[in-house]
């Protein structure tokens, strides 16, 4: 009895060693993240890769010991695509969960009616969306991962030039989004001797554009180019069928993802949009620099969750991925951290090869994006001199 007594004694002793030691590798703080993202209502279709992205990378994080042995903690507020949902998410998540840094949200309305918050606060603040608005004029606080609506205009511009086309219509989502890919085109077509010959608008949650389609048939437009996101873009698409309108048919770097495929249907084939890089990985030269990245983040993804990776998790990765590479250097100090943010340099990510300053929080060039054309439903890299 006694040598099992011992036994059980050693035993104890070990198990509390154990204990003793697990608690000395892991009693560092969390890192706490907080995200508003836009999972429910009309730019779900954005937020909930971008969400599911970020859960992976923090589940993966934390798989491997944290940051310098700090556990990343990411606190997700669904903010329902909407700009009040969202100042109350952003406010809970600077004053209650005390995050170090902000990330979101999908659309550029729930952003920009966050960043005087995130400015005010002295919160470190990554967007997720691609208004030019959100960056410029440049807030002290704020930094953007999508490429801009200006680097996709350029790009779509730069196309129709070549292609000796100078007469296009616009048709966009009312939203603002929407809108500010209307200002930026009605500013930029002049410059490259385009004219726009009609603008039409429609809302959101509308599901029928044949009225605003069909004006623009009579404008003499040789092109159209649609500003949004889904589901407003897919109706154009689907309606220019309905009423076999045959022009070239242009969308927004905004709806680079399957769904958008899935609701436009066969309406998308011929469709053309500037996009990130990661729907054209597997036809990027081997020297692309971001071509592995594109690689193992979409397998990665698909492993976990079933579904392609598309553009707006993309966006989700480079936000998380910047700020882990600078709590990695500096730790959670707000102040810190927005400075090591900001001189964050040559770092290849899902959207580009980021390159920020303090004159520059946008961090891309033109060269984030290729020209695709959607072909028998899947993407396909244009081959030209772009």
């Amino acid at each position: 009895m006694k040598w099992r007594l011992q036994v059980l004694l050693l035993i104890l002793v070990m198990v509390l060693i154990s204990g003793m030691v697990g608690a000395k590798t892991n009693n560092k703080k969390p890192y706490v993240v907080g995200v508003f993202c836009s999972v429910t209502g009309p730019n779900a279709p954005l937020g909930t890769p971008e969400r599911d992205t970020l859960l992976m990378i923090e589940e993966q994080i934390n798989q491997k010991g944290g940051i310098d042995g700090h556990p990343l903690k990411i606190i997700i507020e669904d903010d329902g695509s909407d700009n009040t949902n969202a100042v109350k998410a952003a406010k809970k998540l600077i004053e209650q969960d005390k995050v170090c840094a902000i990330i979101g949200s999908s659309g550029t309305g729930p952003t920009m009616a966050v960043i005087p918050i995130t400015e005010a606060s002295g919160v470190p603040h990554i967007s997720m969306a691609a208004g030019i608005a959100i960056t410029n004029p440049l807030k002290k606080w704020v930094f953007r991962t999508p490429q801009t609506d200006v680097l996709a205009i350029g790009k779509i511009l730069d196309y129709l030039t070549k292609r000796k086309i100078s007469k296009v219509a616009i048709i966009y989502d009312s939203n603002a989004y929407g809108s500010s890919g209307r200002d930026q085109l009605k500013l930029l077509a002049p410059k490259s001797q385009i004219s726009i010959v009609a603008e039409e608008a429609f809302g959101s949650k509308d599901t029928d554009m044949t009225v605003q389609l069909t004006k623009i048939r009579a404008t003499g437009a040789q092109a159209i180019i649609c500003w949004g996101t889904n589901p407003g873009p897919a109706q154009v698409a689907k309606n220019c069928q309905q009423l076999g309108i045959a022009l070239p048919l242009f969308m927004s770097h905004g709806v680079a993802n399957q769904v958008f495929l899935d609701q436009a249907g066969s309406a998308a084939n011929g469709i053309l949009l500037p996009a990130g890089k990661l729907i054209a990985a597997k036809d990027l030269p081997t020297t692309d620099p971001q071509r592995k990245l594109l690689l193992d983040y979409a397998a990665a993804f698909q492993k976990k969750y079933n579904k392609p990776a598309d553009t707006f998790g993309g966006f989700a990765w480079d936000a998380i991925s910047i700020l882990v590479g600078a709590l990695s250097k500096v730790g959670d100090d707000r102040v810190k951290l927005r400075n090591e943010v900001e001189k964050t340099a040559n770092f290849p990510g899902i959207s580009g090869v980021f390159n920020y300053s303090a004159t520059n929080h946008d961090g891309l060039t033109n060269d984030a994006f290729v020209m695709v054309e959607i072909k028998n439903g899947a993407w396909t890299l244009v081959k030209s001199k772009m």
